[in-house]
């Protein structure tokens, strides 16, 4: 990628930290990304990720690909997303780490999209985020045996790519396999191609990204038979 676009994704990213440290404290997304509103029996799946997942770019938080997917399959959706973490990198900004979160609400289903935002920490903490990933997808195996753990390759968002990008999908790949986790592949690529699909801000997904976001994990999912 070129270096024009890693400053413009970085300032946007410090931007959102700083404008939306109320959303990053008390870790909600668009709507209310906290403890889900179940119904008995009802299936509960929480979502581990940065901006893409907590839906930065949508018109209306009913259009990010987690809710259309959740509400698609009759979950209960837990989406305590935070702009710009990663595994590694603004992890120390938060008040309360989400995975501890996640794992207090019990979820059946854990979703893990993590990885973008990493690439901005790569090379000088490529051993902390090798190390994160494996202790994160790690906990939610011990803490949370009996849920569906499904990790997916890390978004991102040019058609131009670092190195990085590879490298850490490479990590969170073999953390996947290591722990036994469903592993969706391919996501990095999937709005390859495709501005139109991209927020006036350059970086995040619009309603017709996320949607299509959430057609591709639909098709994915069926083949996990989720």
């Amino acid at each position: 990628m070129a270096a024009p676009a890693a400053t413009r994704l970085l300032a946007a990213l410090a931007l959102a930290l700083a404008t939306s440290s109320l959303a990053a404290c008390s870790l909600s997304g668009p709507d209310d990304g906290g403890g889900a509103s179940r119904t008995p029996g009802q299936p509960v799946a929480a979502f581990y990720g940065d901006s893409y997942t907590r839906g930065t770019g949508v018109s209306d938080p009913a259009f990010r690909w987690s809710t259309q997917v959740s509400k698609d399959r009759g979950w209960a959706e837990v989406n305590p997303s935070v702009d710009g973490l990663g595994y590694v990198i603004n992890r120390d900004l938060l008040g309360d780490d989400l995975v501890d979160l996640i794992v207090a609400e019990d979820p059946d289903i854990v979703l893990v999209t993590m990885g973008l935002n990493d690439n901005f920490a790569m090379p000088g903490q490529a051993s902390e985020i090798e190390t994160a990933i494996r202790d994160d997808l790690d906990t939610f195996a011990d803490e949370l045996p009996d849920a569906r753990l499904v990790v997916v390759e890390p978004f991102w968002y040019t058609d131009e790519r670092p190195a990085s990008v590879d490298t850490i999908i490479g990590w969170v790949r073999d953390a996947a396999s290591d722990v036994g986790a469903d592993y969706i592949p391919g996501a990095s690529r999937w709005l390859e191609g495709h501005p139109e699909w991209i927020a006036a801000d350059g970086i995040h997904p619009n309603d017709a990204g996320h949607t299509e976001i959430a057609e591709r994990m639909d098709e994915e999912l069926e083949k996990l038979r989720l």
